[in-house]
């Protein structure tokens, strides 16, 4: 039986491609808590409603996707009086995808009208058939399943 669980985090796709490029993931604004809730081998999906933190540009896609490695939670001394939470992740390659063609098959959203309203929390769970929707249409030629990507 699978034991690990499936994760929609919310963030900028700017500060998502930081996390990529460095092989981590921050959620709510840094706090440590929310990332003690992930286990090693959960999955992580980002979706990022603006393209840049203080911007007003919409991005309004799920923008990343990988597999958390590692036990620790820890710590990044940005230099600037922020210091920051982290969890390791492995990303995979794939592609960005816009929420909006999703929106009428994904149970995590409950009220399709107002279907933003859910990404209030930024960091929850979600069921696999959702996360096997969101997989499938990131990374399309993906000849592996999630068991082989570990």
């Amino acid at each position: 039986m699978d034991s690990h669980k499936y994760w929609i985090v919310v963030a900028s796709k700017n500060h998502v491609q930081n996390g990529v490029l460095g092989g981590f993931m921050q959620a709510c604004h840094g706090k440590a808590s929310p990332l003690r809730q992930l286990q090693p081998d959960d999955f992580v999906i980002y979706y990022s409603p603006k393209q840049i933190f203080e911007g007003e540009e919409k991005c309004q896609g799920f923008t990343a996707i990988g597999r958390v490695v590692g036990d620790s939670v820890y710590p990044c001394d940005m230099n600037n009086g922020f210091m920051p939470f982290r969890r390791s992740v492995e990303f995979f390659d794939c592609n960005e995808v816009s929420i909006i063609p999703l929106i009428a098959n994904l149970h995590f959203i409950k009220n399709k009208r107002n279907w933003g309203y859910v990404f209030r929390y930024g960091l929850f769970e979600i069921q696999q058939p959702d996360f096997d929707l969101i997989h499938s249409q990131m990374c399309p030629t993906c000849i592996e399943n999630r068991g082989s990507v570990r």
